[in-house]
């Protein structure tokens, strides 16, 4: 087997070489701020030996990887409700299209597409056993799997995010005519807006996502955080809607669970083996990390992590 610390040190090296970085998201005005050059990759083994390059203890906002700990905020206080509002279905079209909406009467195809987002996030921002403020839950249970009371929600990003987001207004407006949001729209876009712009570093990042490479334990504390078939269904969304219409690429690719974010972070597992966060900010067309998800292929081939080997 290949030292994962040399290895993780020779992907960043050759990340840092490539000339083409992709595109920032320039449509968040905090985002576009944010260089380009940046790169940090953070490998947590299941014995919990970290194994980080680059900037992997910089902070980056995550944005739609928070989607991932959303659903299972969710999925912890409502259960399989939750999948009376959203699908499980790859969409196959932009991360923040409307079209297919209209066509599915305002139910997502995914949690993990943005409408499909909005929907969860109705759930925890309208819960009457909750503290009131929504956000508060998702930043407390990033807070715990990560092991972090340090990690918080960027302001400016969120404010940036609420002055820009015309279309997830729109998306969101749409599904409350169908009854797919319930409470207020503008309480459901500030707990959106503010999970988004959640900061965390790679190696924050990929200690918030061991419990999904090992069964829903927590292997920090022992506890577990949601059971084994929820997190194999996680994974399993993970895998297929991950990364907006270009998930099957991705899974192609990689053959990871992952779930990527404009601010260039991408949280991918390899069940039983390790939990992986790279952050490089340049996007593909689709929004997904350029470098990341080269950066993740490599990983994955040089190890034989793909979900699709035999040995995994």
């Amino acid at each position: 087997m290949a030292d994962i610390s040399a290895l993780v040190a020779e992907i960043a090296a050759r990340m840092a070489a490539l000339p083409d970085r992709g595109r920032v998201a320039d449509y968040i005005p905090e985002l576009a701020k944010v260089s380009g050059d940046h790169f940090g990759l953070a490998v947590i083994t299941a014995d919990g030996t970290e194994h980080v390059a680059g900037d992997a203890d910089t902070c980056f906002s995550i944005q739609s990887v928070s989607k991932v700990f959303a659903l299972v905020e969710a999925l912890g206080s409502c259960g399989d409700r939750v999948w009376d509002r959203v699908g499980r279905e790859p969409s196959g079209s932009a991360f923040n299209s409307i079209i297919q909406l209209e066509l599915e009467q305002g139910r997502p195809r995914n949690p993990f597409i943005n409408a499909g987002a909005l929907a969860v996030t109705d759930l925890i921002a309208n819960r009457t056993d909750s503290d009131g403020s929504g956000i508060g839950d998702i930043l407390r249970l990033v807070r715990r799997l990560a092991g972090d009371d340090s990690i918080a929600v960027d302001g400016a990003v969120a404010y940036s995010e609420a002055a820009t987001g015309f279309r997830n207004a729109a998306l969101a407006n749409y599904m409350r005519a169908f009854g797919t949001i319930t409470g207020p729209v503008a309480t459901t876009l500030d707990v959106y807006f503010h999970q988004c712009a959640i900061a965390m570093s790679c190696r924050q990042l990929a200690r918030a996502g061991r419990f999904l490479a090992h069964g829903g334990i927590d292997p920090a504390s022992g506890q577990a955080i949601v059971p084994p078939e929820r997190a194999r269904r996680i994974n399993a969304l993970m895998l297929t809607c991950g990364h907006y219409d270009a998930s099957g690429e991705f899974a192609f690719r990689v053959g990871l669970p992952a779930k990527s974010g404009v601010g260039g972070g991408i949280l991918a597992i390899a069940p039983g083996r390790a939990s992986i966060a790279v952050w490089s900010p340049g996007l593909s067309p689709q929004g997904n990390s350029l470098r990341g998800t080269q950066a993740l292929e490599d990983l994955a081939h040089a190890m034989g992590w793909s979900v699709f080997n035999p040995d995994v």
